[in-house]
């Protein structure tokens, strides 16, 4: 059973529906991939955004691509706060009742009421990956993190099972500041 596990830190970021890529970029606008990202068929994208909220805005906001259903834009709590907006913690998709903002490109902006959050600490598995390291779809583990001076235990990190994942754990910048997770970081899945 491996138990190791790579920690990567996801910044914040959106996620926009091929309509809001419209409204933002101009008709007939597709994203640029920048980079790859872990996740296979994931990437980052060359177009960026501001994020406006009631207090403050967040300007050069990266936007992960490829299109989704739905847009989804994930911050950290500082983010939120920042921003003056709700940002419940959820697993990623899950954005029903969740807080609201307003996203700005360079040709137009869009409302959105919903699509808000700090995403869930989790780890992403392929099959095989969860069976070597014994745990299962939507379990819930701790993973533990040491480091120079900040060692840290996590707990409620949620499982994701997918042939279309590649193994890592997602933490956002609050969580890898608090725990020095920075550069190649590994952590130890504990489970009980």
């Amino acid at each position: 059973m491996s138990n190791s596990v790579l920690v990567e830190t996801s910044a914040r970021h959106v996620h926009l529906s091929a309509e809001h890529i419209e409204i933002l970029f101009g008709a007939g606008a597709t994203l640029t991939e920048k980079k790859p990202l872990s996740q296979p068929g994931q990437f980052a994208c060359e177009e960026r955004v501001t994020l406006v909220g009631p207090k403050k805005s967040i300007a050069n906001v990266i936007i992960l691509g490829p299109a989704r259903p739905a847009t989804q834009v994930e911050v950290s709590l500082t983010d939120a706060r920042t921003l003056g907006v709700e940002a419940p913690v959820r697993e990623s998709g899950d954005i029903a009742g969740s807080g609201g903002c307003k996203i700005v490109g360079p040709c137009g902006e869009v409302e959105i009421a919903e699509g808000v959050i700090a995403a869930k600490r989790h780890i992403h598995f392929t099959p095989a990956d969860a069976e070597a390291a014994g745990v299962e779809d939507k379990e819930i583990v701790s993973v533990k993190i040491d480091s120079d001076g900040r060692s840290t235990i996590f707990g409620d990190v949620v499982v994701r099972v997918s042939p279309k994942f590649a193994a890592a754990m997602h933490i956002d910048t609050d969580e890898s500041n608090a725990a020095c997770a920075f550069g190649k970081c590994y952590g130890e899945i504990i489970k009980g």
